[in-house]
């Protein structure tokens, strides 16, 4: 019989992958990239209590919602925490470099314009910038199945290598602690804790109000008696 635990794991969370060599004849990269492999084999975060969890909160901008047929990152934000606590000090952004004309459904949007784009460097530099920022922290997203698809088909595609970092979506700890309240978006998360996003759909700022949110659920989660990701695994692979 199949662990339903195990399943639902895989079933939430990235599976750790394979790694592909980078690039060859820069070995300092593959170092890197194979250290980095080992670490995040090595670590197993389900454990670590919550208030001693490092995680990454991101999100990403985007041309549209499908990457496999040429949807784009426009940008990436991210900031840091332990716990419940924000290091606010630990942030980063950055554009990406798009060769395509942008809608001006997304420009009006995103705030983000043709000439930034044009200029922003390119996805293989952030992409790098970015894993070492991120270094083997937990990735944190709001409705991650969109960033983790964007992820996989960016990494593999500007670095050569499979996305192997575990994405834990805060939507799902917060309908474990109010299941009732029907809370969807972002937006709609945010106004139910009170949280102000200075600009949204700006990826550092959005990612700030995530990592907000990412706070007020493990308070709440905390509350009802579950102290890790494992206690919450649990807790729904027993709903079913």
């Amino acid at each position: 019989m199949v662990n339903p635990f195990i399943q639902l794991v895989k079933h939430l969370s990235n599976s750790l992958g394979g790694i592909t060599s980078l690039n060859q004849t820069n070995p300092g990269k593959v170092a890197y990239l194979r250290n980095l492999e080992r670490e995040l084999q090595s670590r197993d975060v389900l454990d670590i209590p919550f208030d001693e969890l490092p995680v990454v909160v991101f999100d990403l901008e985007t041309t549209g919602f499908f990457p496999y047929t040429g949807d784009r990152i426009l940008s990436i934000g991210a900031v840091k925490m332990i716990g419940t606590k924000i290091i606010e000090s630990e942030t980063f952004y950055s554009l990406i470099y798009c060769d395509s004309l942008l809608s001006e459904e997304v420009k009006e949007l995103t705030g983000i314009t043709q000439e930034m784009v044009e200029k922003a460097p390119s996805l293989r530099d952030v992409l790098k910038d970015f894993y070492r920022f991120i270094k083997s922290d937990v990735l944190v997203a709001h409705h991650a199945i969109h960033e983790q698809q964007f992820m996989r088909h960016a990494t593999w595609l500007a670095l050569r290598k499979s996305f192997q970092h575990r994405i834990v979506d805060t939507s799902f700890l917060t309908k474990i602690a109010y299941k009732e309240k029907q809370l969807v978006t972002l937006d709609e998360c945010c106004k139910y804790y009170g949280i102000t996003i200075t600009q949204r759909h700006h990826a550092l700022q959005d990612a700030m109000a995530t990592a907000l949110l990412w706070k007020e659920n493990i308070n709440e989660i905390q509350k009802m008696g579950y102290y890790s990701l494992k206690d919450v695994y649990i807790h729904l692979a027993k709903q079913g």
